[in-house]
This record gives structure tokens, C-alpha cells and sequence, in this order.
């Protein structure tokens, strides 16, 4: 599927104001992508539209988060609430051994 900077941004947020303090997160997917839009109502031709967003396209079983340094519950629940605010089905994983 294809996710929009501002929509890794909504879930980065969701994710940091729930673990508060201590724990870090990692994004690990960048969106390259510029998307192109024409304005509305805008004859055919005439080259390319302007870039209206930046997105990354994503495969499956593609990690987009990773945290360290708190609870698994709290990372949990974190990871969670940050999966609700994208437009893919998520799932949390853990790391064997720790």
C-alpha cells in the first residue's frame, strides 16, 4: 500500500505522547515519492502537475516503527494507537530474546 508523510507524522505523534518519557522510536520508511496532482479543472496537456504530497509505497510484512527501552506493554500500546492512525493493516512484532 502507499502511506503520505503526514500520515507517518499523525502516528510518530500518537506514538510519542503515549510512551511520554523514556523509550525512542525509530521510522524506519522514508516517503521518496512525490506525488503529483493537477489543479482542478485544468485542460489535459500541458506538462506535469505540481507535487501535492510525499508518499512511500510499502510492501508487505515491511517494518515502519521500531521502539526500545520501555515495557512491551507500553510499547504495545503505543505501537497500537500509531497503527489506527494508518490507512494499512498492522501488526505489532517483538524482537526473540529480548
Amino acid at each position: 500500500g502507499e502511506i503520505t508523510a503526514r500520515q507517518i507524522e499523525a502516528a510518530r505523534r500518537a506514538m510519542t505522547r503515549s510512551v511520554a518519557r523514556g523509550g525512542k522510536i525509530w521510522i524506519r520508511i522514508f516517503p521518496h515519492n512525490p506525488v503529483t496532482k493537477k489543479a482542478a479543472e485544468v485542460p489535459m496537456g500541458s506538462g506535469k502537475g505540481a507535487p501535492e504530497y510525499w508518499g512511500a509505497v510499502l510492501k508487505a510484512g515491511t517494518m515502519i516503527f521500531e521502539m526500545d527501552g520501555l515495557p512491551e506493554a507500553d510499547a504495545r500500546e503505543a505501537l497500537r494507537l500509531a497503527g489506527h492512525k494508518l490507512p494499512l493493516k498492522t501488526k505489532v512484532v517483538t524482537k526473540i530474546g529480548h
